[in-house]
């Protein structure tokens, strides 16, 4: 039996290593170089084999492999798969959606080499024969734009029957019926891998809104083409995120005192709202702030409790009166309602740095003089994160939720560039952006960070985080926040993490990255 070549290095991507990313235009831009500087046919010769080699590690003991081939150059890295796999004694069955007048080259190479090979061509509409262990969806890779349709859409149901039982399904670049760009899905049908191995580019809809799902583990062979970080405004969040985030603590010299940490005031909590604001301040507190404060509204009790006596209790006169509200890091809105009044028009105009969540979220998105006001602020050198979730979002641009949803880079790049913040869309695959457009897609999280408080806790953890730096860009405290935030929690699903005990486990998970918080 022949042994299979080397192809290169396959890496599994995730929260360990910061990671570009490249939308459809500029992966095509790089693919277009590659093409230029190599022999006819040799990229889809050696994708194939990297899709082989993978999919041999990823089921070793499969026998039975079924490759569904797509019209195009993605069914054509398919389609030399399906030969190497052939070569190394797996029976291999193909359906090839394509017709012979009409594939581009380099997949009418893959596909004169296959039947050379001795490998038959099924036609469209043909599902497996038998019950394969291991299914290759090869059918669409950047090319996806329409919901699915005839032939294709049949093969991706036929992929769900088979993967319904027991076969492992991996997908080669995207899962067909997914946007390489939002993540979204296309239509009603859309393959669901078990991991998919993106190649030549990582796509940024493989991380964010539906595609973290449907994409499974997501790996990456970059087949020997290194990529510009300049062509790539958007990358992966990592630990190192974290570690930057919190050196302000981590590296603090012995001599240092809470001072020294800045303070930080959660502004919120309303009348059977308590809970949202004592969430922030504890986070806060965690987080490494020097002091933390609490300024309870709509004459609401103490938000303080003997869970965290540290904190300190203001009222708005006293925090205002005192100078504390135009010096401190201010979060603002956590379990806000309606009551927030004057204060939140005074620390739109005074408040050095801002993290806006929630109700005061929502104020400005019913007030347009609110907007003006917050828009305003990045001409005066204050800075202003804003944390929204989907729904939130869409209040402050005058869209649905779902056409957040629909685009999530876009929402969140919109956002930042009209209020001239920084931007955290909170949801699966949360995106972090700058007014000037570069983003960041967090990689950490799952379902069980899905329970009331949670994103009280970011928002007042980004603060904290935030008070313990001198200056700087608030996306650094902004992505690490996040980035520590999903980690805090085990991947996959289960019973959520309660929102009272999400700070301290934020806070081990700091220590073992050697960044320690507090």
């Amino acid at each position: 039996m022949p042994t299979l070549p080397h192809s290169g290095p396959i890496a599994l991507l995730g929260a360990d290593q910061a990671t570009w990313l490249h939308d459809s235009a500029a992966s095509r831009a790089i693919e277009s170089q590659a093409l230029a500087l190599r022999p006819a046919h040799a990229l889809i010769e050696l994708a194939g084999l990297a899709v082989a080699r993978w999919a041999m590690a990823q089921a070793p003991h499969a026998r039975h492999v079924w490759v569904a081939a797509g019209p195009g150059n993605n069914g054509g890295d398919g389609l030399v798969a399906a030969r190497w796999l052939a070569q190394r004694g797996r029976q291999v069955h193909v359906t090839w959606h394509g017709h012979p007048d009409t594939v581009p080259a380099d997949a009418a190479h893959a596909r004169q080499a296959a039947l050379a090979a001795g490998i038959a061509l099924h036609p469209p509409g043909d599902g497996p024969v038998g019950a394969p262990e291991l299914v290759i969806d090869a059918l669409l890779g950047l090319g996806q734009r329409r919901p699915l349709e005839g032939a294709i859409a049949v093969a991706v149901q036929h992929i769900g029957q088979s993967a319904a039982r027991g076969s492992r399904v991996l997908s080669v670049d995207l899962p067909t019926g997914l946007c390489a760009d939002t993540g979204r899905r296309l239509g009603d049908v859309c393959v669901q891998a078990n991991a998919t191995l993106c190649l030549l580019t990582a796509k940024p809809g493989l991380f964010t809104a539906d595609g973290r799902d449907a994409a499974g583990d997501v790996w990456f062979d970059d087949l020997g083409v290194p990529s510009d970080p300049a062509s790539a405004p958007m990358r992966l969040a990592c630990s190192d995120d974290a570690r930057v985030a919190l050196a302000g603590r981590a590296l603090a010299r012995h001599a240092s005192h809470k001072g020294r940490f800045g303070d930080v005031l959660v502004v919120g909590g309303a009348p059977s709202m308590e809970g949202a604001a004592r969430l922030a301040a504890g986070a806060a507190l965690r987080a490494g702030a020097g002091r933390v404060y609490v300024c309870a509204i709509g004459g609401a009790s103490s938000a303080a409790s003997a869970m965290w006596p540290e904190l300190m209790q203001r009222d708005w006169q006293a925090a205002r009166a005192s100078g504390l509200a135009a010096s401190a890091t201010v979060v603002c809105g956590c379990g806000a309602g309606d009551a927030l009044g004057e204060s939140l028009p005074w620390l739109l105009d005074q408040a050095p740095r801002l993290v806006l969540d929630a109700d005061g979220l929502n104020a400005v998105a019913g007030d347009p003089a609110l907007a003006r006001a917050l828009a305003g602020r990045a001409s005066r050198g204050q800075g202003s994160v804003l944390t929204p979730h989907p729904l939130e979002a869409a209040r402050l641009l005058g869209v649905t939720s779902p056409e957040v949803q629909a685009d999530r880079r876009a929402a969140a790049c919109e956002l930042a560039r009209r209020f001239g913040a920084v931007v955290v869309l909170k949801g699966s695959g949360t995106v972090v952006a700058r007014p000037d457009g570069r983003l960041v897609i967090n990689p950490t999280g799952g379902p069980r960070l899905a329970s009331a408080g949670t994103g009280d806790v970011l928002a007042g953890w980004l603060g904290g985080c935030w008070s313990t730096q001198a200056a700087g860009d608030p996306l650094v405290p902004a992505v690490g926040t996040v980035w520590l935030h999903g980690a805090a929690v085990s991947p996959g699903a289960g019973l959520p993490l309660p929102a009272s005990r999400l700070a301290d486990a934020m806070a081990a998970r700091a220590d073992s990255l050697g960044a320690s918080a507090t």
